[in-house]
C-alpha cells in the first residue's frame, strides 16, 4: 500500500469519535496527516452519519500462527499467510498490529525459532513492498519454562520489527491454570492426552518451569532494557508476580488473572491489557477474572483481539453499551489510543490535528459494529 501517494482526503457527515467525546462534523486530511477536525464542508466523502473512530493499535494477537500452520505438520507459504492474517486483521479495523511471535518450543507445538523467523521474514517482505493493508510491528511471546527460549529470543531480539516482548509461562497450577481442572480440559482437549499421558505431560512441564522459567526472565528482561523493547508480564495471579514483574521492569500487565493481580499491576503503574474475547463470552476460557468486571473497577486499560481479529472492535462497543461508567469515547480509547501510548506509538490512536490519518468509517447493526471502510495514513485499504 506504500506506494499510493498521500493526498488531500476529506470526510464529511461523520460522528467523530475523540478522546473524550463525540462530535458530529468532518475530518480533512492532507498528506497522511489530520488537519482540521469538525469544520463543516460540503464537498468530501459523505459517511451518511456514521461512526469515524481511530484506527485500531493491536498489540497482542496469536491469529497469524492460525495461518501459517492451520493443522498439525502442516505449513502454508508464509507469504501467503501474512497476506491472508493481513487482510483479516485490516478488515476488522486495526490498522497497527503487533503480530505474536513464538520464542520457545513447548510440547504444545512443534514450531522452532527458524520457523518464527520465516514469518517474521514474510512479515519484513510484506511492508517493504507495501502489499500490506495495515502497519505490521512484531511482538515475541517468550514461553520462559521452554528450554530453548532464550536461545531462540537471541535469535530473534535485533529484528528492528520487535517492538514488545512479553515473558509467559504456562506450567500447570499457576498463572493462566491456576485451576488444574481448567488445565486438565483444555490441554486434554486439545493434545488428546489420556491421564496417565496428562500426568507425565504435566510433571514434565513443572520441572522445566521450576529450571528454566527465573533464569529467562531475567536475561530477556535485562536484553530487552538495553534494547529499548517495551516488557509485558503475562497472566499474573499473585501479588507476588508482580512485585517479581516490577523488579524486572515490566511496563504492561498482559491477562492479569486474578483481581489480586489485577489491583497490584494498576499500583505499580503498569498499563493493564485484557482481551477482546473475554469480554465478548462474558468470562475467561479458563476461568480466570472478567475483563468486564476488571472494566467496572476501572482498572482495565487495554483491549487485545488475543485471537479473533474482531473482537476488538466488538469489545469496545461491548463495554460502552453494558458497564455504566464506559462511555464509547472512553471504550474507543482502550482500542487506540492506550495500547498506541503503551507500545510508544505518539503519532496515532485518536482523531487529532497533526496525528496520522488511521481511521475506521463504521456503523452499528443489531448491536454489532460493522466495519465499512478503513483508512491508513489517509489511504482507503479497506
Amino acid at each position: 500500500m506504500n506506494n499510493i501517494a498521500l493526498g488531500e482526503l476529506v470526510l464529511t457527515n461523520a460522528r467523530i469519535v475523540l478522546a473524550n467525546e463525540i462530535i458530529e462534523g468532518s475530518v480533512r486530511v492532507d498528506g497522511g496527516v489530520i488537519t482540521d477536525i469538525g469544520t463543516p464542508v460540503r464537498k468530501g466523502i459523505d459517511l451518511d452519519g456514521d461512526y469515524l473512530i481511530p484506527g485500531l493499535v493491536e498489540l497482542h494477537t496469536d491469529h497469524l500462527e492460525t495461518h501459517y500452520a492451520p493443522r498439525p505438520k502442516v505449513r502454508w507459504n508464509p507469504v501467503a499467510a501474512v497476506q491472508a492474517h493481513d487482510a483479516q486483521i485490516a478488515a476488522s479495523g486495526i490498522t497497527t498490529v503487533l503480530d505474536a511471535i513464538r520464542v520457545g518450543l513447548d510440547e504444545n507445538s512443534d514450531m522452532g525459532a527458524v520457523e518464527m523467523k520465516t514469518l517474521t521474514g514474510a512479515i519484513a517482505a510484506g511492508t517493504k513492498a507495501g502489499r500490506l493493508r495495515a502497519e505490521h510491528h512484531i511482538h515475541l511471546r517468550c514461553e520462559v519454562s521452554a528450554p530453548d527460549c532464550l536461545e531462540s529470543f537471541n535469535l530473534l531480539k535485533d529484528d528492528p520489527q520487535v517492538r514488545l516482548v512479553s515473558l509467559m509461562d504456562h506450567a500447570p497450577g499457576q498463572r493462566q491454570f491456576a485451576s488444574m481442572d481448567a488445565y486438565k480440559t483444555y490441554y486434554q482437549g486439545k493434545l488428546k492426552l489420556s491421564d496417565a499421558e496428562l500426568d507425565d505431560f504435566t510433571r514434565r512441564r513443572n520441572i522445566e518451569s521450576d529450571s528454566f522459567a527465573g533464569p529467562h526472565r531475567r536475561a530477556i528482561a535485562q536484553a530487552c532494557r538495553a534494547l529499548g523493547i517495551v516488557l509485558a508480564s503475562h497472566d499474573d495471579a499473585t501479588r507476588d508476580h508482580v512485585e517479581e514483574a516490577v523488579a524486572l521492569g515490566i511496563d504492561v500487565a498482559e491477562f492479569p488473572t486474578t483481581m489480586e493481580a489485577a489491583k497490584a499491576s494498576r499500583q505499580a503503574g503498569m498499563a493493564i491489557l485484557m482481551g477482546g474475547p473475554n469480554v465478548v463470552r462474558g468470562g475467561s476460557h479458563s476461568g480466570n477474572v472478567s475483563a468486564r468486571a476488571l472494566a467496572e473497577a476501572d482498572l482495565l486499560d487495554i483491549l487485545s483481539s488475543d485471537y479473533i481479529p474482531f473482537s476488538m472492535l466488538q469489545s469496545a462497543f461491548s463495554l460502552a453499551e453494558n458497564v455504566e461508567g464506559i462511555s464509547l469515547a472512553k471504550a474507543v480509547q482502550l482500542v487506540t489510543k492506550r495500547p498506541a501510548e503503551a507500545a510508544g506509538f505518539r503519532d496515532r490512536g485518536e482523531i487529532v490535528t497533526g496525528k496520522r490519518a488511521d481511521f475506521v468509517h463504521l456503523r452499528v447493526e443489531d448491536g454489532i459494529p460493522i466495519v465499512l471502510t478503513v483508512y491508513r495514513e489517509g489511504r482507503r485499504v479497506i
